[in-house]
């Protein structure tokens, strides 16, 4: 009968595979471009360093069977994910991080590996070696997601954060935590515990910031509309606006104190508001007396043109 701690482990193994399945999507749309476009290979390179040094801990470790196809399958993930960028990187981010690869993937890889087969005779001193070896990696790439939660934090909005990805690691963590419980092994104990708390705060921020940056899409939406309701606004001012400067519609006064379009005139002034200014000034000036005075007679405007003149010869 399977054991508690094997049973934990195709479970560690099953959500680390999902885990490490999530970049296919990225990568597919990086095929589909031909292009990496903003994406950086430094987690990768990482991520294939750490992994491959798990997969040997697992093959030199009584009962690491599960430590080792979990990472052993990482490891191949990671080498397809660093390939496909490298084919399609620019140039100088190629170079760049095959520069990188090569540095830790082969040269810090290759001589901790000569270190712990070569010079290390001792089992448990080869797995005291590569267990803090691999403790500490796992810790950097535990803590990369802090920059990320700083950002959350400042800004108030998960957008940069998603819940995916931040609950895969939690669960991740937490699996292997009570994995290393059951078998002892402190060196995945201490890096995954530690996960296992900022995958929970990133968790706990996502809760906390979900609805505000819904709130604050909604603002930017409605900031983004502000234009259009300014012109809504100038529309309704323009065919309501009487002679008294007052606001009428079918000799009803009227006021317009709709909170959207009031919105609109917090934002900078609209050159509609400008042309419409400058359409009145201009019909002002060109106004004859019949426009002015539409209710006057013909003898009553010619008395006004000859007191006017007789005032100001």
């Amino acid at each position: 009968m399977p054991t508690l701690s094997f049973c934990i482990g195709i479970i560690g193994n099953v959500v680390s595979m999902l885990l490490l399945a999530s970049p296919i999507r990225t990568f597919w749309k990086v095929v589909k471009k031909k292009s990496t476009g903003d994406f950086k290979g430094v987690p990768y390179i990482t991520s294939l360093l750490s992994s491959s040094l798990w997969t040997l801990y697992g093959l030199l470790k009584p009962g690491g069977f599960l430590i080792m196809t979990v990472n052993g399958g990482g490891t191949i993930m990671q080498v397809i994910y660093i390939t496909i960028f490298l084919i399609y990187a620019p140039r100088e981010k190629k170079i760049k991080t095959a520069t990188l690869a090569v540095i830790f993937d082969v040269g810090f890889l290759g001589t901790v590996f000569a270190i712990t087969l070569l010079a290390m005779h001792k089992l448990s001193l080869r797995l005291t070696f590569l267990g803090i070896i691999c403790a500490g990696l796992s810790i950097v790439v535990y803590a990369s997601p802090l920059l990320v939660m700083r950002i959350v934090v400042k800004t108030k909005s998960v957008e940069y954060m998603p819940f995916s990805l931040s609950f895969f690691l939690f669960l991740n963590a937490g699996v292997w935590s009570f994995y290393s419980v059951l078998i002892k092994d402190i060196y995945m104990g201490v890096p995954n515990a530690i996960g296992f708390v900022l995958g929970s705060a990133q968790v706990i921020l996502y809760v906390i910031y979900k609805n505000k940056s819904r709130s604050n899409r909604s603002m930017d939406v409605m900031e983004e509309d502000g234009s259009v309701h300014l012109v809504k606004q100038s529309i309704i001012e323009m065919r309501a606006y009487d002679q008294d400067g007052d606001f009428d519609d079918g000799g009803d006064k009227v006021m317009i104190n709709d909170p959207i379009l009031n919105r609109g005139t917090s934002l900078p002034k609209s050159s509609i508001n400008r042309q419409y200014n400058s359409l009145k000034l201009i019909r002002t000036v060109s106004l004859g007396p019949y426009d002015v005075f539409p209710n006057w007679s013909d003898d009553a405007i010619s008395n006004v043109k000859r007191n006017f003149y007789a005032d100001h010869p």
